[in-house]
């Protein structure tokens, strides 16, 4: 199988460096001072206890000619639209295109631009960022992928792909609905993330002042609403879980936008945000907490690029 991992950061830089261990024919598109910089120093691994290094092989946009039989797409929202462009020499009659974004929206773009029959669903669980040399560090031994054709249930192809990430010992599950599986991934994120951008802290020091629980239990039902609204709720132990995790005291638990929020970067507002505020106007429910999430990171997104 001849697969593209379209960028090599936090998320598609771990599972592609793993498929690259296990001896498969893995190439990372990456943008040119990306390439430079995993020429010179390699792609590294870091935290958990792990520090490795892969050589990856490596191209860039105008480097790609012919088709992949994978293509898994990893990239920040706010690079979609490029993305698209890059990658199309690469998707052919028989490509698979497994996307790993946070939200739903993408789909409609990548299904309006390559067909739905290209587009699996797919979920990544990891924790991880790059640091400031651009190496990957786990922050948590969690790193799964959930994978499902957009209609519901599994394939050949579905369990082809799944066989291929399995045996590179990375834990990938096919679930009967992987849309369902992608809103249960967005209500989590959603929390999670709003709950610590708003209050600029980690889990635990949300919970660890008056009114904290009831915020992150207001938050999440907020977020499930939405879910349940659109046809996809949440199971009451899995919504139990997430609870539990966001309210475990001390806990150091952060989102990646919540990182970007701190390093005065641009952040996945309106994929992860505006998206789900938007839907759930549309389904008639009420988010006063999302939509102040919303309109506090639209106004970081806007002091941002003021500056820049």
């Amino acid at each position: 199988m001849k697969i593209l991992v379209v960028g090599a950061g936090a998320t598609g830089g771990y599972f592609g460096a793993r498929l690259a261990q296990a001896g498969r024919d893995v190439t990372f598109l990456v943008r040119p001072g990306r390439a430079a910089a995993l020429r010179e120093r390699g792609l590294r691994l870091t935290g958990v206890g792990e520090t490795e290094t892969v050589t990856p092989r490596l191209v860039t946009a105008d480097q790609l000619s012919g088709p992949y039989d994978l293509v898994l797409l990893s990239v920040k929202s706010t690079a979609l639209e490029p993305a698209l462009d890059d990658i199309a020499p690469a998707v052919g009659p028989g490509t698979a295109i497994v996307p790993l974004l946070n939200g739903m929206a993408h789909l409609a773009r990548l299904n309006e631009r390559f067909g739905d029959e290209a587009v699996l669903g797919g979920v990544a669980k990891i924790m991880s960022t790059l640091n400031a040399e651009g190496d990957i560090v786990r922050l948590a031994p969690l790193a799964a992928l959930a994978i499902g054709e957009q209609q519901g249930g599994s394939s050949a192809r579905v369990e082809e792909i799944a066989a291929v990430f399995t045996d590179a010992g990375i834990d990938t599950q096919l679930p009967k609905d992987i849309i369902s599986a992608m809103w249960s991934k967005w209500v989590l994120i959603s929390t999670l993330a709003g709950l610590t951008c708003l209050m600029r802290g980690t889990t635990g020091d949300v919970v660890a002042v008056p009114g904290g629980r009831g915020f992150v239990t207001a938050l999440l039902a907020e977020c499930a609403a939405v879910a349940a609204a659109a046809g996809h709720p949440v199971r009451e132990k899995e919504l139990a879980g997430v609870s539990a995790m966001l309210t475990t005291e001390g806990s150091a638990l952060t989102a990646s936008l919540f990182r970007d929020v701190s390093q005065g970067a641009p952040t996945e507002v309106e994929h992860v945000f505006g998206d789900l505020v938007d839907r759930a106007r549309l389904l008639s429910v009420d988010t006063p907490l999302l939509d102040l999430v919303t309109l506090n990171l639209r106004v970081h997104g806007h002091r941002t690029a003021s500056a820049a």
